[in-house]
């Protein structure tokens, strides 16, 4: 007598829901004797370890803040890491207090981003074995966006513009470089070249930009288990894409240049993880009372 299938759950009528229709349960494999090895288990290399510095937003002594390789569907999608490698369970005591201090800081940076609600913790580590947490940025007024989906929604609403990804990801990593730490990210400069012609973009150049589909959280090679990780998937473990636009010639630039050079020295890493017993920058203390 063939099996019965599995009725479809309540939640699939939940608003939140990102799907519509008819839906039907999929088979569910049996299970196996012995589960592969993550990404940095056995002798499979750890991309968080081999990263550089310059591919996260904000760098200290003991965390590093990374962000998707491109804007997603959401205000913002971070990732916190360990510079150690090191899973959750393994965190010896220094470590999993600061884990504590660190989620509660960034949740707080992303949190004082224009057009954010809430901000979504999360942790599954199923494609990793580098301890990573998700911090994931729900827009305010977006009451169809709350709950359990935030992730599944993030590949389905078109990306953000480039700019205002980059100008949140530096306003983020400016707030946690006021308790220590090295920021990374920086906000887009301001084009003062003008056009050669005002007329509409070309097909081709629209073409171009929408060439690759946004690395979103569900995409993301760190959360695939290596059965089902397909070989075009994007590995966000590279970080944003930092490089600034190539320096305009002319006066202005050079009076850019000269207002760079004499910018203050960031402070050193390693100030990061010092708990405060008034955990926020000195310029946002007032929105959080």
């Amino acid at each position: 007598m063939p099996d019965t299938p599995p009725s479809v759950p309540d939640f699939t009528q939940w608003p939140s829901f990102p799907f519509e229709g008819d839906l039907r349960v999929k088979q569910l494999d049996e299970p196996v004797p012995f589960e592969p090895p993550r990404r940095g288990e056995a002798d499979r290399e750890c991309t968080a370890c081999n990263a550089p510095d310059e591919a996260y937003i904000w760098v200290g002594e003991r965390w590093r803040v990374r962000a998707m390789d491109r804007p997603t569907g959401l205000p913002m999608v971070l990732i916190l890491e360990s510079r150690s490698h090191l899973d959750l369970g393994d965190l010896p005591n220094l470590l999993a207090a600061e884990l504590g201090v660190m989620t509660v800081r960034l949740e707080r940076a992303i949190r004082s981003l224009d057009g954010v609600a809430r901000v979504h913790v999360n942790r599954w580590g199923d494609g990793s074995a580098h301890l990573h947490l998700w911090f994931l940025a729900r827009p305010y007024g977006r009451l169809q966006l709350r709950g359990t989906f935030l992730s599944l929604w993030d590949s389905i609403l078109p990306p953000i513009s480039e700019d205002r990804w980059r100008e949140n990801l530096a306003m983020v990593a400016a707030w946690l470089a006021e308790f220590g730490g090295r920021p990374l990210a920086e906000p887009p400069r301001i084009q003062w070249q003008a056009p050669s012609s005002f007329a509409p973009a070309s097909a081709v150049d629209a073409a171009e930009e929408l060439e690759g589909e946004p690395a979103s959280v569900i995409e993301a090679a760190d959360e695939i288990p290596e059965s089902e990780a397909a070989a075009d998937v994007s590995d966000p473990s590279a970080g944003p894409s930092a490089d600034d636009p190539a320096p305009e010639s002319g006066p202005e630039a050079a009076e850019e240049q000269e207002t760079e050079d004499a910018a203050p020295t960031d402070k050193t890493a390693g100030e990061t993880e010092d708990v405060d017993e008034d955990d926020q920058p000195r310029a946002a203390r007032t929105r959080e009372g």
